[in-house]
């Protein structure tokens, strides 16, 4: 019997911006500001066994900030101000638009931006104190639009759940955004704020394909989790809503409306979306890992969010305007899909919330000395 013509199995080539497991960021590219450019080769990178190679490992570095409420000046975002508990983010979503900002202290957005992190353990002292301010004036603050306050240090850390006893003491109203499981720790703090109108909080969910998920976002938790997570929220009464995003045409574009269907089931009240935004160094590292992930679709992908953005990566004007004023089909279908699943799944877009109340902060008198008038 003839024997079947098989072909001796040859070791992949194995390129050494793939080999860090647990990341997302393939590769660690200089700041745009530093002086100097640096550039790795694979030379001789073949030879060395995977159990040679050390990983590399998460450092904190602390940080001493004078002030940590941040002014946000945007006309995209509907809120004035916002705190960062860390710097950088161990979850490594490759698509995540705040990694430009390591750039900033001399960092690369690639891998630094998810392995040298920064926590700010004095931060509930410290804003204590702002809020004790006598010309402070109270509006909504916004955790986790940066980087997520419930990142895996937390939980050790504990900086976010400090953040939140001061904010019930003083009954400040508190918007959050995160990917992780670990909220459901603070429920204790949030549902007696949500009871008093001065708490909510959104879950982002990007896709429920687990697989899609793990390259994605290597350290978030699992999309079922995520969901699991969003249920015990929103039974513990704390008004609860879905982020989907980013939405990357071609990607995971597909399951915006299963995604809110199954939160709707869970007990989610509203809902945003947004599209993928690409700026300054996410855009490489973004297509980097997508030749790895996705090589056959990579191009059609890049040349969908070009034709969102005008022709650039990247352009706010384009990809970030008001539904009257999107400009392109793609843009134009996700409004209409997302406007429709709304519609039948019941939840609400997220400027239809009702505000949260600002009327009920004081600074208490464990800070000022003096007697609460009204308990």
């Amino acid at each position: 019997m003839a024997q079947p013509n098989i072909l001796p199995y040859k070791q992949p080539r194995r390129e050494l911006n793939l080999r860090e497991k647990g990341r997302g960021a393939r590769s660690n590219a200089t700041g745009r500001y530093e002086p100097l450019t640096r550039e790795r080769t694979d030379e001789d990178w073949d030879a060395l066994p995977d159990e040679d190679r050390k990983p590399v490992r998460t450092t904190v570095t602390i940080e001493r900030p004078r002030t940590i409420i941040n002014k946000v000046v945007s006309p995209y975002v509907g809120f004035d101000r916002s705190i960062n508990p860390y710097r950088g983010c161990e979850h490594g979503c490759i698509y995540c638009f705040a990694r430009p900002t390591h750039a900033y202290h001399g960092l690369s957005p690639g891998l630094d931006f998810e392995t040298k992190l920064y926590a700010k353990p004095d931060g509930p002292d410290i804003l204590r104190r702002e809020l004790s301010k006598p010309r402070y004036r109270v509006r909504p603050i916004m955790i986790g639009t940066n980087t997520d306050p419930y990142q895996p240090i937390e939980r050790d850390r504990k900086i976010m759940r400090g953040l939140l006893k001061v904010l019930a003491e003083f009954r400040h109203p508190v918007s959050i955004l995160t990917k992780s499981a670990l909220i459901t720790r603070d429920l204790d703090i949030l549902a007696p704020m949500a009871e008093r109108g001065i708490a909510r909080a959104m879950v982002s969910i990007t896709t429920q394909d687990r697989g899609l998920a793990r390259a994605m976002e290597p350290r978030c938790p699992t999309p079922e989790r995520r969901f699991d997570a969003l249920g015990k929220i929103a039974a513990a009464g704390i008004p609860t809503g879905i982020m989907l995003g980013p939405m990357i045409p071609g990607l995971n574009d597909s399951e915006l409306e299963s995604i809110m269907a199954r939160a709707a089931s869970l007990g989610a009240s509203y809902s945003a979306y947004t599209v993928l935004r690409l700026p300054q160094e996410v855009s490489p590292i973004f297509q980097e890992w997508l030749e790895a992930f996705a090589p056959n679709r990579s191009k059609r992908i890049m040349n969908h969010i070009r034709t969102i953005n005008g022709g650039k990566d990247y352009d706010p004007h384009w990809s970030r305007g008001e539904d009257s004023e999107v400009k392109t089909p793609f843009r134009k279908l996700i409004a209409q899909r997302y406007y429709h699943a709304q519609k039948r799944t019941g939840i609400i877009a997220r400027d239809q919330r009702i505000p949260l109340d600002c009327t009920q902060f004081r600074v208490p008198e464990s800070v000022s000395g003096q007697g609460d008038l009204f308990g």
